[in-house]
Order: C-alpha cells, then sequence, then structure tokens
C-alpha cells in the first residue's frame, strides 16, 4: 500500500523470448546485400527498363523530329544530351533506343535458350546416337565466331531489328546446348532422379519435373551474362548498317553517325557509348551477383 514502509515494489521485468526466425524474405534479402555491386547493378538495369517501358512518357522530345536551326548545339538546358547533326533531341533518341537494345538483347536470349535447352536436355539425358549427332552439329556450329556468324545470318535475311535479333539468337544457340548437356549429365545420376524412374516415372516427366527445375539457376545466371553480348552485338550490327536502319533511334546506329563530328560534336558519341556500356556492365554485375545468391552453399 502507498505509504507503507518499504517504498514501492519494482514491476516485474518483461520476459523476452527467443527472436522469431527470419523469414525466407528477410533471407533473401540479407544474402542480396552482403553484394552491393551486383544491388546496383540490379538497379541500374530496372532503370533502364522502365526507361524502355515508359519511353513515350519519359523523353522530352519526338526522337525523330528534326529542327535545322538546332543542328549539333552541345548539351543545354533545352537538350541535356545536346543535338544531333540533323538537331533531333539526343537524350529522347538514346531514352528510345534503350527499347531496341533490350528487346534485341533480352529475345535473342530468349530465342537462343527456346532452342538450345531442350537441344542440350536430350543430348544430355539419352545420350548414345541423340547425344553424338547433336554435338557434332554444335562443335560446327561453334566453329564460327559469334560475331561473324551473326554477321552472316542477317546478311542473308537482311537487314532489320527483327533478323538481328534472330541472328544473334541463333549465333548464341550452342552455348546453351553446351551448358544444358553439361548440366544434365551431372544431374541425371542423382538419387532424387534414380528415385523417380525407379517409381515408373516416364522420361519426359523426369526431365521436366525433376531434371529442368534443378538446372534453371544455372540456365538463368547465363542468360543475364549473355544478354550483355548480344545488346552489344545488336550495337556492331546497327553500326555496320545490318541492324535497326535509320531514322529509327538505335544506340548503334547513333555511334555511326557520330564518328563523322567526333571532333566538333563529340558528344553525339559520348551518350549512346555510355548508355551500352552501362547497361552491359550492370547486367554482368547482376549475374555475377545471381549466381553468387543462387549457390545453395551460400547462406
Amino acid at each position: 500500500m502507498p505509504g507503507s514502509g518499504g517504498g514501492a515494489v519494482a514491476a516485474p521485468s518483461a520476459v523476452v523470448g527467443p527472436e522469431a526466425p527470419a523469414t525466407r524474405l528477410q533471407l533473401a534479402w540479407r544474402r542480396a546485400a552482403r553484394r552491393p555491386p551486383a544491388l546496383a547493378g540490379a538497379a541500374v538495369v530496372l532503370l533502364y527498363l522502365l526507361l524502355a517501358l515508359g519511353a513515350p512518357w519519359i523523353a522530352p522530345d519526338d526522337p525523330l523530329r528534326t529542327d535545322w536551326g538546332q543542328i549539333r548545339k552541345a548539351p543545354s538546358a533545352a537538350h541535356p544530351f545536346g543535338t544531333d547533326d540533323l538537331g533531333r533531341d539526343i537524350l529522347s533518341r538514346v531514352v528510345y533506343g534503350t527499347r531496341i537494345s533490350m528487346q534485341a538483347g533480352v529475345f535473342s536470349i530468349f530465342l537462343a535458350m527456346a532452342i538450345g535447352v531442350p537441344a542440350g536436355l536430350v543430348a544430355g539425358f539419352y545420350r548414345g546416337v541423340f547425344d553424338q549427332m547433336i554435338m557434332r552439329l554444335t562443335d560446327a556450329w561453334l566453329s564460327f565466331p559469334f560475331l561473324i556468324l551473326a554477321i552472316g545470318l542477317v546478311t542473308i535475311l537482311g537487314p532489320s531489328l527483327t533478323n538481328a535479333t534472330v541472328a544473334i539468337g541463333v549465333a548464341a544457340t550452342p552455348t546453351y546446348i553446351r551448358l544444358t548437356r553439361g548440366l544434365v549429365l551431372s544431374t541425371r545420376e542423382e538419387e532424387f532422379v534414380q528415385g523417380a524412374r525407379a517409381l515408373g516415372a516416364g522420361d519426359l516427366r523426369v526431365m521436366g519435373r525433376h531434371i529442368l527445375p534443378n538446372i534453371t539457376s544455372a540456365l538463368l545466371v547465363q542468360a543475364t551474362v549473355s544478354i550483355p553480348g548480344a545488346i552489344i552485338a545488336e550495337a556492331i550490327l546497327s553500326f555496320l548498317g545490318l541492324g535497326v536502319q535509320p531514322p529509327s533511334p538505335s544506340w548503334g546506329t547513333m555511334l555511326n553517325a557520330a564518328q563523322q563530328f567526333l571532333e566538333t560534336a563529340p558528344w553525339m558519341a559520348w551518350w549512346p557509348g555510355l548508355a551500352i556500356f552501362s547497361l552491359a556492365l550492370s547486367f554482368n554485375l547482376a549475374g555475377d551477383g545471381l549466381r553468387d545468391w543462387l549457390d545453395p552453399k551460400d547462406y
């Protein structure tokens, strides 16, 4: 009671229970946070993706509109990246060029995986005659350098973004055949695969339900590090006049137009070159981080 001798009685201290276990999302974030370069790369890739999707709303001007009174103007408040030899706003053309580069990079690698993964899966699973036939074809395929093969294919198909994307995808296909085959050869002997076959699972079920899900992470990592090469290949093809055709805003065609004005208007080459470099580097950093993040030994 108040006023009785002895002073106030201290309240019992709260009992702190064991800390709640971290959720899978929290664990994933902690692992990702240990790789700042990978996070930075992923952030830049996301930024370029947003630019590609929102180009009509982000670009300050029509990338095809010419202004003969603004030819080769240096960067200014009105044109932050300057203008080109036809008075077009370079910032708008770089933003719209992101669409072309992302489309060529992503869809060409998707095509390579769509062809290469099933072929490598069949070769590694069945081996024997199938393996010999597919791998001999792949070896012949790989005898041609990647870029030379892409240039040859797009020369046959004709210059356009679609044909350049197909050519890059076909040229990249052997990489996925060999990678998938190697992964399947190591996975098909695992106990869970042997157990599924012992329980009567058919070949398609074993490949689709047991082998493919266990090699998908390695294939995704390879895709993230292949996309930069595809983006650079598209820029080279467009630079050579074999990809996107003027006046469409492609980073490669912008560099082609800039080569005549490197001394008088160097900003025409700065921005598309910086865009190619930063996007390719960011994909590589994100791919390295994804490889480490998916490593089951890294907890």
